[in-house]
């Protein structure tokens, strides 16, 4: 299992010198500064390489970029509107230029209009660390009273929207806008950031567009790039939903193992896969991560290894960022499969064998506190994560060698 590291670039506070020291071996990361639907040029390419190869002090860095995380599917590709035969011929030409590069692994999402989404970017825990948090109420509270979105109510049972209204009675102002700029700041580390005028007119872009439409949107779209993926040597590899349900009336594809089954055969083809986020499908407790992994190991090219913690056990509902090896998700289950997975690949001699993860998230603790992060993304919560990672890795693997043996009293 190859450690990887998120990277925002030459913006990010944790920088490539603290990415060494905490362990990990490859990057990941996006031109965020471009624009959805624009071509990513080899001299971008080129420059994002270059930082990552160098250190603060200008010295050669051990590092080189090994993921891309993400090259965006625009807003007109997923609706299939206005400029979205360009967009792809865009994101051919752009899978051209990485190809000609040497990245290999492309993460992307099919999400509408949201990337990952949660009420507070910094919630407190019983031992003075903060995390993210998802409360269904809270969202609530912005869909039906702050946005107020034309049938709202529809998508929530009478005690939500009960607990809602009884919510925002006692919110104030500070309250209300700091709500909605956890809900609506954009992608992270991306260039957009959106105003509630903004969300209501992309949600009016995707009236009339139903779940069914969305999915074939999706295959019509993988139905076009993954030729040239395919060609070049390159594996896509789809991002969940997070969290998987829907948000605000809109179609959500990529919640389940049955969703990964249906795009899996749409378009069968190795560079059609899988980024396999612990957390993002953890958080419906429906969902078996190591039970995915062993059936749909095959197309699992990349992985974000993180936990949540569910309040309830029902979906949709609220959970927290959770340590990595606590929370919804047995990891140790989860890696095993892995490790398992990259065995027979091994055997059957495919060259990616080594698949790449990342520690996804993370709590913020010591330093972190007061290091401003990008939200989710700790220097010490994530390099916390990886340690942690890696000695369940090191483990299973002694115990898969025979140079461990585990005994059962």
């Amino acid at each position: 299992m190859k450690q990887t590291w998120r990277w925002f670039g030459e913006h990010d506070n944790v920088a490539i010198d603290e990415i060494e020291q905490a362990g990990a071996s490859g990057i990941v990361t996006a031109l965020h500064h471009i624009d959805n639907g624009e071509v990513w040029s080899s001299s971008e390419i080129e420059k994002r390489q270059q930082l990552i190869s160098t250190r603060k002090n200008g010295g050669p860095s051990s590092l080189k970029w090994d993921v891309v995380e993400s090259l965006p599917v625009s807003e007109d590709i997923k609706k299939q509107d206005n400029d979205w035969r360009r967009h792809i011929d865009n994101y051919k030409l752009s899978l051209e230029n990485l190809a000609a590069a040497g990245l290999e692994t492309i993460c992307y999402n099919f999400m509408p209009i949201l990337d990952w989404t949660r009420t507070d970017l910094s919630w407190p825990l019983p031992n003075g660390a903060r995390c993210m948090r998802f409360d269904y109420t809270d969202f609530a509270v912005f869909d039906i009273h702050i946005l107020a979105r034309s049938g709202a109510t529809e998508n929530y049972d009478d005690a939500i929207i009960e607990s809602a209204a009884l919510k925002f009675a006692t919110m104030d102002d500070a309250a209300k806008i700091q709500l909605t700029n956890n809900l609506v700041a954009g992608l992270p580390g991306a260039n957009q950031k959106l105003t509630l005028n903004d969300l209501q007119l992309l949600l009016d872009g995707y009236d009339g567009i139903d779940e069914n439409r969305f999915r074939k949107n999706h295959y019509a779209f993988l139905e076009e790039v993954v030729p040239t993926a395919e060609r070049l040597g390159m594996r896509l590899c789809c991002h969940p939903d997070d969290p998987p349900f829907s948000l605000l009336g809109l179609p959500r594809t990529m919640s389940t193992e049955l969703d990964y089954r249906l795009l899996m055969e749409a378009v069968d083809s190795p560079a059609n896969g899988i980024t396999l986020c612990s957390g993002s499908l953890g958080a419906n407790k429906d969902n078996d991560l190591p039970g995915m992994m062993e059936r749909l190991g095959d197309r699992v090219h990349f992985l974000h290894l993180r936990n949540v913690v569910l309040d309830v056990q029902q979906t949709p509902g609220s959970f927290y960022e959770g340590e990595h090896l606590s929370g919804n998700t047995n990891m140790v289950a989860l890696i095993d499969a892995v490790l398992n997975e990259e065995n027979r690949r091994k055997k059957a001699g495919r060259k990616d064998w080594n698949i790449p993860f990342r520690p996804d998230h993370g709590q913020d603790i010591l330093d972190d506190l007061n290091r401003n992060a990008q939200p989710g993304y700790p220097a010490i919560g994530r390099l916390k994560g990886l340690a942690e990672l890696r000695g369940v890795i090191s483990a299973l693997e002694a115990v898969k060698s025979g140079k461990l043996t585990v005994s059962q009293s």
